[in-house]
């Protein structure tokens, strides 16, 4: 058990969550949105600190980014929970476990251990990866401080629903992200993920403010987000922040709760690509 860094106390013993967007008003004995932060006794305690559920170590292109330290190494680490809902999720054994009464799967490692490792192996980098790292955002913070002192960078990847608090925390210790962010309509986070785009597009923004090397990717799901008009107000969005933002653009295949969707046309993934080129982007 590890007491929450970003939390404020309420009344009637309730706590209010301020590391993501959803800044979940929490009672006593219950979880956030996330399921692995719980109010015990008045007090908000990540279920996950230290609880490592998968580290590899992959290419840095994987993440995928593709502009920053190319063909090195990288030590992937996640934890359990996720702050969306996303009906497609690749890994939602790892990230949905909000029907989940006992504690988040895992296995115990240190955050010192963790950069430690990634020395080991012949990484240049550790990723916050697989799950979501605002989740396990004061475990990433911790193991993040670690690794930069030994001369590591850190690179989150993540669907940028964060809070401002959040951000500004770990930004001394964050060297590179990529950004899902994964449409342009309200009601397409609303229904597809359970979240909100504008706090997605705030944390773009802040990120690029603050100096972070940041690349985006956007998945492209037949009739939900494949639209021209979509697209181009995607790609539109990326160039005003900054035209040295690359803009991946991921084929979907059917996964979790809709297998029953057709994987992404070539040809849609094609015109996507025109459509960034003739925006500005790379």
């Amino acid at each position: 058990m590890h007491e929450c860094m970003l939390y404020k106390k309420l009344s009637g013993g309730s706590v209010r969550c301020d590391t993501c967007a959803h800044h979940c008003v929490i009672k006593p004995g219950s979880r956030g949105f996330c399921g692995v932060r719980e109010n015990r006794s008045g007090a908000l305690y990540s279920l996950v600190y230290g609880k490592a559920a998968a580290v590899n170590v992959d290419p840095i292109e994987k993440k995928p980014l593709f502009h920053f330290m190319p063909g090195s190494l990288s030590f992937s680490v996640c934890t359990a929970g996720c702050n969306m809902r996303c009906k497609n999720c690749q890994n939602y054994t790892l990230s949905q476990i909000e029907d989940c009464n006992d504690l988040p799967g895992g296995y115990d490692v240190k955050p010192e251990s963790i950069a430690a490792s990634a020395l080991e192996h012949g990484c240049r980098t550790v990723s916050y990866t697989y799950t979501e790292p605002a989740v396990f955002f004061d475990y990433a913070r911790d193991i993040s401080a670690h690794a930069a002192e030994k001369g590591l960078k850190n690179i989150f990847v993540t669907n940028g629903f964060w809070s401002e608090k959040a951000l500004k925390k770990i930004l001394p210790f964050m060297h590179g992200a990529n950004v899902d962010l994964k449409a342009f309509r309200e009601s397409t986070y609303h229904d597809l993920c359970g979240a909100r785009l504008q706090p997605v597009l705030d944390t773009i923004i802040r990120m690029a403010q603050a100096g972070i090397w940041l690349e985006i990717t956007t998945l492209i799901i037949p009739d939900i987000n494949d639209s021209e008009q979509e697209l181009k107000e995607i790609a539109a969005f990326i160039r005003s922040v900054s035209c040295d933002i690359p803009w991946h653009v991921s084929r979907f295949h059917p996964a979790y709760k809709m297998n029953h969707f057709k994987p992404t046309s070539v040809l849609v993934l094609q015109r996507a690509r025109d459509i960034g080129l003739d925006a500005g982007l790379k």
